[in-house]
């Protein structure tokens, strides 16, 4: 019997080792195919691999050569436009220089020479008419021939009907000064002299004695200098009457009259205007801007009560006191300058990003004429944005600051009725 065990307990142990070494052979079969499976798997990752960053580096090199071929394209185009800008500049600058040596004549004169004109005709045509019915005619009221009535300023404030229709014509003068700033003529009287007001704040006035001298001279040698008693503040300043009516900030904002002749202050005041904000979206440092036009003087102004639209008030060149006030509906956002023409406040726009200037709001406070019966003026694409622009009823231009450089704009009217 123990030999008999003995036997049964070898032939079991064998059976167990038999069957354990078939199991390990299956297990090590099966992980030899799983190992397979995984080998190709990053074989056939490795393969991927390459061929995407061979791609990738076709790729990268057609991009490097794009973009190769763009910056030689966009440094052709760069030196075309310098090219083009320095032929437009010498271009510019020739047809000034044969301006200024063929004036033409103050429009004034022409605008003299037409009403005498005008009143020759008609009382000539009035003696035929005489004639024929044989009795005088009853005059109009208004059309009787004196000194006062040939004067082109003292008709056009009695009978200012006029609106803009477009800008006709464009000189830039030369470049004097900083970004912002200010130069203009007085439209009363016959004086040609220039006044620059150089920077949004400054106390000293640059005059040159005609428009040539201005354009032509370099510096300010060729002007003279008046020293201001209070340093201006914005460029809402203007020059009327031998006077420059302009603002400073003490405590509060005050309306200085200042006589050019005597070189004093004339009178002062402190507008009726409380918690003044920058006027004009693009132009901060004005506040209150004095315009003048064929009526007299403006006030040009923002509230913080009203501080989404411009404010516009009549002025009394005198007495420095208000005659009027009005709310407008001309936004003060990406308003740039602005002025007044017969009565009708013109308000000029822009963009941050600056682009062409454009009157895109008309406000008549006589109600004759609105932004929609108005079509949008354009004025040409220069440099920046203007800082100032003062209209001159005499000359009918406008006189523009427009990044340091400075512009003569020229328009063309057309009555108001016309817009019907």
């Amino acid at each position: 019997m123990p030999r008999m065990a003995g036997i049964v307990a070898c032939v079991f142990l064998s059976f167990v080792a038999l069957i354990d070494a078939q199991a390990q052979t299956a297990f090590l079969e099966y992980m030899q195919g799983r190992m397979g499976v995984l080998e190709e798997r990053i074989s056939q990752w490795h393969d991927h691999s390459s061929r995407y960053s061979s791609e990738l580096r076709d790729f990268k090199n057609q991009v490097l050569k794009l973009l190769e071929n763009i910056e030689k394209e966009r440094e052709g185009l760069r030196n075309e436009m310098e090219n083009t800008n320095v032929r437009v500049d010498r271009l510019e600058r020739e047809v000034d220089y044969i301006e200024t040596q063929n004036p033409a004549p103050p429009c004034v004169e022409v605008d003299e020479k037409l009403t005498e004109l005008h009143y020759v005709k008609k009382k000539k045509k009035n003696e035929k008419y005489e004639k024929l019915i044989g009795c005088p005619t009853t005059e109009v009221p208004g059309t009787v021939e004196t000194d006062e009535m040939l004067d082109p300023s003292t008709v056009r404030k009695s009978y200012c009907s006029d609106t803009i229709s477009q800008v006709n014509a464009m000189k830039i003068l030369k470049r004097f000064g900083s970004t912002a700033g200010l130069w203009t003529k007085d439209p009363i009287g016959t004086s040609e002299k220039v006044y620059v007001f150089d920077g949004a704040g400054n106390d000293t006035v640059y005059i040159f004695n005609r428009m040539k001298e201005f354009t032509l001279s370099p510096s300010t040698r060729k002007a003279s200098k008046i020293k201001l008693p209070f340093p201006w503040i914005g460029t809402g300043h203007v020059v009327y009457g031998g006077n420059l009516y302009y603002i400073r900030q003490d405590d509060e904002f005050q309306l200085i009259k200042f006589n050019l002749a005597n070189k004093t202050v004339v009178d002062s005041s402190v507008l009726p205007i409380e918690e003044q904000v920058p006027v004009y979206g693009l132009s901060k440092f004005n506040y209150i801007d004095i315009v003048a036009d064929e009526e007299g003087l403006w006030a040009i102004y923002a509230t913080r009560e009203n501080e989404k639209n411009i404010c516009l008030a009549k002025l009394d060149s005198n007495s420095l006191g208000i005659e009027q006030m009005w709310d407008t509906p001309c936004p003060i956002e990406n308003a740039e300058s602005a002025f007044v023409v017969c009565g009708s406040l013109y308000v000029v726009y822009n963009t941050k990003l600056p682009s062409r200037s454009r009157i895109q709001c008309v406000f008549d406070v006589s109600g004759t004429i609105t932004s929609e019966n108005v079509p949008v003026v354009y004025f040409p694409k220069r440099y920046g944005s203007h800082s100032s622009m003062k209209y001159n009823p005499k000359e009918k231009q406008i006189y523009a600051w427009d990044d340091g450089y400075q512009i003569l704009y020229k328009l063309t009217m057309k009555p108001k009725e016309e817009l019907y």
